[in-house]
């Protein structure tokens, strides 16, 4: 017979055992890895997985204040504000750029020029637009997958320059040229063309490598200085950093090595049939499907294929697309393609809704196709003569990458 002890520690066994059961029963299952698009990729070291974490909580967790050196201008106080789960920005956090029509370089940028910082510490005025400057919207790209594309030589991405359409393709890519900051520090896999560099992040290619982009982005949207990029944004004058030199390697490092986005359906019958018709079309004459990196510091990026369906290159894309505003060598016209791998999970980082294009204009995967232009023309044009099954099965095989 049971004591009130033995009963009592019975009764906890049953019940504990019954809610752990109901919980499993009740709580959501972990998303599948398919379904995310942040997370590292396979085969880093013990040590690469701790500073990948520490890039990853310097990215996702830290939120600065005026304390820590936020402003006095600003457009965002965290990086995940603008890259929820590592994915495309929403209309709420699109940055704004600006500048001129010409390729004569930015005459703007002694009044705050490329980036407009449109908020404010207290006491503080947000900058405007300046009289004469033209401007662009840039919706925040996603972050996965960088580190393979940062792995490529600029001699593979020049490979596929045709400034005069040589092959008669309709399709003339060319890269964007950018003078280096004063930090680059060139590798191997880099070539010199009149003291600049091939540039192959943001919307138009204006950042040469991931640390490029990463201190532009500390000092430019949140207004936090750094060894590398020491002014303020305010004043204009050289002040203590505000953010280590540790912490941005950290970033660099976890933008790096965060994972290729993984494809979803890409054995179903429709998507397949999308697939052929993608490329019937000519759209992976820009939106070049695969890539293989060379060796890298990185082991877990050496001599890996990867898909991330862009040629990194600079396409003319039509008066519809041109916002008057030109970065480096590119024109106004003219924006770097960008990659379609992870597109299918767009809107779970863009509040359920598909914001795309370099300003979020297009809400559809099918408005995006339609507001191509110039080198994209005859795809576009191509796309419309099609059956309406045939339509749908281009989309599908993009809800798959």
């Amino acid at each position: 017979m049971l004591n009130v002890n033995s009963c009592a520690l019975f009764l906890c066994v049953v019940f504990g055992c019954f809610s752990l059961s109901s919980c499993d029963r009740i709580l959501p299952g972990a998303p599948a890895d398919e379904e995310l698009l942040d997370g590292p990729v396979e085969g880093l070291t013990s040590s690469q997985m701790l500073e990948f974490l520490r890039g990853d909580a310097a990215f996702n967790e830290e939120v600065f204040t005026a304390e820590t050196g936020l402003g006095p201008l600003f457009v965002a106080t965290s990086c995940v504000s603008c890259h929820a789960g590592d994915g495309k920005g929403h209309p709420f956090t699109t940055l704004t750029r600006f500048g001129q029509s010409d390729g004569s370089g930015n005459q703007f940028l002694h009044k705050g020029a490329p980036q407009l910082q449109n908020r404010a510490l207290p006491g503080f005025v947000p900058e405007q637009i300046p009289v004469g400057a033209t401007s662009a919207k840039f919706m925040p790209p996603a972050n996965t997958g960088l580190g393979f594309l940062a792995a490529l030589t600029d001699a593979q991405i020049l490979a596929g320059v045709d400034p005069n359409d040589g092959d008669g393709d309709g399709i003339s890519g060319v890269p964007n040229y950018i003078s280096p900051p004063g930090f680059f520090l060139p590798q191997w896999f880099h070539q010199e063309i009149n003291d600049r560099y091939v540039g192959r992040f943001g919307k138009k290619a204006a950042a040469i490598d991931l640390l490029h982009q990463t201190v532009n982005a500390y000092n430019q949207d949140m207004g936090i200085t750094s060894t590398f990029s020491p002014f303020d944004t305010y004043s204009g004058l050289e002040i203590d950093p505000e953010v280590s030199n540790q912490t941005v390697h950290d970033v660099v490092f976890y933008l790096r090595t965060l994972k290729a986005p993984k494809r979803r359906k890409e054995n179903d019958a429709q998507v397949i049939l999308g697939k052929g018709i993608f490329n019937q079309l000519q759209c992976g004459s820009c939106h070049k499907a695969e890539w293989t990196t060379p060796a890298s510091d990185i082991a877990a990026l050496s001599n890996k294929t990867f898909y991330p369906y862009t040629d990194l290159l600079l396409h003319d894309m039509g008066s519809g697309l041109n916002d008057g505003y030109t970065e480096g060598s590119a024109l106004a016209s003219e924006w770097k393609t960008p990659p379609l791998w992870g597109i299918g999970l767009s809107k779970k980082s863009q509040g359920g809704q598909y914001f795309l294009l370099h300003d979020g204009r297009a809400k559809s995967l099918e408005e995006a196709i339609l507001l191509h232009g110039g080198e994209a023309a005859a795809s576009k044009n191509a796309y419309q003569q099609l059956s309406s099954q045939d339509q749908q099965r281009i989309i599908q095989f993009l809800e798959s990458l």
